[in-house]
């Protein structure tokens, strides 16, 4: 174990230890499924409304699906479960977001990569080989459904428009703008080469255009830059986070920053924060808060405020930290209407066969 190693540990531990005493509970309807990826957005009504990757048999599978549940009393109480995308294949990470005119965006990407999985399978029991023998006689034209995709709803989700694409993907999904554009940062999946930026809409999440690329720091490849978010300060400020998987910062947040509305951006730079992928949240005092899952011992979720535009960030707050392996993480915040905070995650902790949804009400 490096000294690096070591100073990240005596770090963690030292956040647990710090942390307030989280109330943490499953909310998970259906908790001998795989649960991944979750996004939970806070109406201005004051419902919440969480989103994810259901229906699934393991982290990488053919079997996910978008699901939606609701919650009028701050997480205390859910609807069952509801399904607002379920292809051919596989539907992953979910984001969500409210926009200007109240309309309800919801994002996904699906995804090939089980068939790596199936085309090694040794020793499988008949019945799992079948089950994923027959996803893939649901579509001979698989190729042609891989993609990035975002659900409308202009009725309080009631009704859904078909799923279309879009140009980038990232976990959480997009940003509403204070001056009413949405802001979507994220990476072009399919693309070849590999991009990594923000794209806008300014017609309520119906249309979509490339608005700026992100730079690519000396020494780092795009193709590394993964599962990005943004948040706009009180400002007027943008911040991008970025999870990194170049040499130089491995495993680390990076960062960058937009003055201009999205249409330049710094270089990104480390901020001290090993851990990814973050959410970001502008909170009702002015605070920056990013989440994010902290992947080894003590496996958990982990908490930074900022109170400088994001120029420099808190130490750790440990929401969670008790997660039985890495398998775990893409924490998604709110803040309720009275100042406390609301946290979703997804975790295979020692009880759970399977990964499930985790929630917290805390406080800074």
């Amino acid at each position: 174990m490096t000294r690096r190693d070591c100073l990240c540990l005596a770090g963690a531990a030292a956040a647990a230890a710090r942390a307030q005493s989280p109330e943490i509970r499953v909310i998970s309807m259906q908790p001998g499924l795989y649960h991944g990826w979750p996004t939970i957005a806070r109406r201005r009504n004051g419902e919440l409304d969480l989103v994810w990757s259901g229906g699934r048999e393991a982290h990488v599978c053919p079997f996910g699906r978008v699901e939606l549940m609701r919650s009028d009393d701050d997480g205390r109480t859910w609807s069952w479960p509801r399904i607002l995308m379920d292809s051919a294949i596989d539907d992953r990470d979910a984001g969500v977001c409210e926009t200007a005119q109240g309309a309800l965006l919801v994002t996904t990407f699906t995804s090939l990569a089980y068939e790596n999985v199936l085309a090694k399978a040794e020793g499988w029991p008949e019945e799992r080989l079948e089950r994923w023998r027959a996803v893939q006689r649901r579509t001979r034209d698989r190729q042609a459904l891989l993609g990035c995709w975002m659900l409308r709803s202009q009725d309080g989700g009631i009704n859904w428009s078909a799923p279309y694409r879009v140009p980038v993907n990232s976990p959480h999904g997009p940003i509403l703008l204070k001056d009413g554009r949405l802001l979507y940062a994220g990476k072009r999946l399919w693309d070849q080469p590999p991009a990594a930026g923000v794209c806008e809409s300014r017609d309520d999440g119906r249309t979509w255009r490339w608005l700026a690329d992100i730079p690519v720091r000396p020494g780092d490849t795009t193709d590394a830059y993964h599962e990005l978010h943004a948040v706009e300060t009180a400002r007027g400020r943008i911040l991008v986070q970025i999870r990194n998987h170049n040499k130089a910062n491995a495993g680390e947040t990076l960062q960058c920053e937009s003055e201009d509305g999205g249409r330049t951006w710094t270089a990104p730079h480390p901020i001290g924060v090993w851990g990814l992928p973050s959410h970001l949240l502008r909170l009702r005092d002015g605070r920056l808060l990013m989440t994010y899952g902290y992947r080894r011992p003590p496996f958990g979720n982990q908490a930074r405020w900022s109170a400088d535009d994001g120029r420099t960030w808190s130490e750790p707050v440990a929401i969670s930290a008790d997660g039985a392996s890495g398998d775990l993480g893409y924490p998604s915040t709110v803040e309720l209407s009275g100042g406390g905070l609301f946290t979703v995650w997804y975790e295979r902790f020692k009880t759970s066969p399977n990964a499930v949804l985790r929630a917290a009400h805390w406080r800074l």
